[in-house]
């Protein structure tokens, strides 16, 4: 049947829309909101935590009205866009005492996924006053995690969902835009890695990336019900070289073509940057390329 639109990897036919429109008169008094959530229920439309897709659904119907194909009511209520509301994470101390030792001497280091817990003030606040590119709340599945030297956190790892298309990464998997639409949940992002300028600990940035990566698949299954086989993050070489992920075996799959992932002139607009990657498993190609 043809399709009349694609949305978020969904293809939506004639049919489909003679759903949503039979849907909408059944149902005359739900908002624009329940609306979606009644359309995510009746076609099983669900995250890989089990969560409804409502969002999602609420900009494909949203999509749809725009084109034409179906009427939607009238919104009740323009609630506040939290991303444009939010505001910076606050200012907070820690000890800057400059540290200096071999990573022997360093002691027991200490993971923490920090994400909704006491400690993620602290994280957020020591990423925006000392990584380069500043907090950004994540959307969707991601994780957070400090490394602690007794008292002392001596590095940042944030983690979330993969880029939906990233060309290097696609030809590297080997993998169909239809598996890459089921299986990109399988996969994690590194967007942000910080040691602090007052740790200075020789190796001890391959080190700790090693050891995270050991550890995510199962701190990801634990929070979302699912592992993931294999990690992406990109390096901006104006900037940095890259040195700890290939000193922890991550592989250069290619260079982003400087445009960002809601590029509209097909123009670069930015600096290209390297796209590393790292199979968490063995078996990752196979567990991604499978049905």
């Amino acid at each position: 049947m043809e399709a009349l639109l694609r949305y978020r990897g969904r293809t939506v036919t004639a049919a489909d829309v003679q759903f949503i429109k039979d849907l909408i008169v059944r149902h005359p008094g739900k908002s624009r909101r329940q609306l979606s959530a009644k359309l995510c229920e009746a076609w099983d439309w669900r995250q890989s935590n089990g969560m409804l897709r409502d969002m999602v659904c609420r900009g494909l119907m949203l999509a749809l009205w725009r084109a034409g194909h179906i009427e939607l009511p009238e919104i009740r209520k323009r609630p506040c866009n939290p991303l444009i509301a939010r505001v910076r994470p606050p200012v907070m101390e820690v000890d800057r005492t400059l540290l200096c030792a071999s990573l022997r001497d360093l002691g027991p280091l200490e993971f923490r996924q920090v994400r909704r817990t006491p400690e993620e003030g602290l994280f957020n606040s020591l990423l925006q006053q000392h990584h380069y590119l500043g907090y950004t709340q994540p959307v969707g599945e991601h994780l957070k995690f400090a490394v602690y030297a007794g008292a002392k956190a001596v590095a940042l790892f944030a983690w979330s969902s993969a880029a939906r298309h990233l060309g290097p990464r696609d030809r590297y998997l080997g993998w169909s835009p239809e598996k890459r639409r089921q299986n990109l949940c399988f996969l994690a992002y590194n967007t942000r890695y910080l040691i602090p300028e007052w740790i200075q600990v020789p190796h001890l940035a391959s080190h700790l990336l090693a050891r995270m990566v050991r550890m995510l698949p199962a701190e990801w299954e634990k929070v979302y019900g699912h592992p993931v086989y294999f990690a992406e993050t990109f390096v901006d070489t104006t900037r940095h070289r890259g040195t700890c992920y290939r000193a922890a075996n991550w592989v250069f799959l290619g260079r982003t073509q400087g445009r960002g992932k809601d590029d509209l002139t097909h123009k670069p607009n930015r600096t290209l940057k390297d796209v590393l990657g790292l199979p968490l498993v063995r078996d990752f190609r196979e567990r991604l390329l499978s049905a």
